[in-house]
């Protein structure tokens, strides 16, 4: 090997010693944060797991006492479920709690429950449909119909309908109906009891095929 290579060879070992003395600090540094990176992210993926995995036992825990009609048991595990994550199976966990209670003639309640739920976005009319119900129910029609105000979709249509005509409104009811009507299938099993409730109101049904 000739001795020009040897001292190029020499020089650039130099060079790379050199490098490694000027840039350790930021070279380990950059390693400790790359493997803290990807530690951290371990440990969120298991916490996130056992996250999840305590709020499928908690809705299941809620789900089974509300079927087994242990109120008290079935309130403390979605107390538990809505505390700890806040979720669609809250939701869902405290609808079937509302069901429990009102099949218990716990009326006020499954009411307190409805009011008590946040639901997301998807689960909000189907919530407001149900607390309108026993609202109607407990005599306080004014209530849902305010909590109706906004009602666009054909079963919270009929249901703002049922507080119309409780609060004697019946004109106002027979437009309700007509209007649920509108966006119900003429196969639709629903559609029955709606052209029922408004002929009791006072209004004719339109015929299959014709426009409401």
């Amino acid at each position: 090997m000739a001795i020009d290579d040897l001292l190029d060879e020499h020089e650039q070992g130099e060079r790379v010693r050199s490098w490694l003395r000027n840039n350790a600090t930021g070279l380990f540094g950059g390693v400790a944060l790359g493997l803290a990176v990807i530690f951290g992210w371990q440990w969120w993926q298991k916490q996130q797991a056992a996250q999840d995995e305590k709020t499928h036992l908690d809705y299941q825990a809620a789900m089974e006492a509300a079927a087994g009609d242990d109120l008290k048991k079935a309130q403390a595990a979605v107390t538990a479920l809505a505390g700890s994550k806040r979720d669609i199976y809250a939701d869902l966990a405290e609808l079937r709690l509302a069901k429990a209670q009102v099949d218990a003639g716990e009326r006020d309640a499954a009411i307190a429950t409805l009011r008590g739920i946040a639901p997301e976005p998807s689960l909000q009319p189907l919530v407001d449909r149900r607390l309108a119900r026993l609202l109607i129910d407990a005599g306080k029609a004014d209530e849902a119909l305010t909590l109706l105000a906004q009602a666009s979709d054909s079963e919270s249509l009929e249901v703002r309908g049922d507080a119309l005509l409780a609060s004697g409104k019946r004109d106002e009811a027979r437009e309700a109906y007509a209007q649920a009507l509108t966006g119900l299938d003429v196969a639709a099993p629903q559609r029955r009891l709606v052209e029922l409730k408004l002929t009791d109101a006072g209004g004719t049904p339109p015929k299959t095929g014709e426009p409401t």
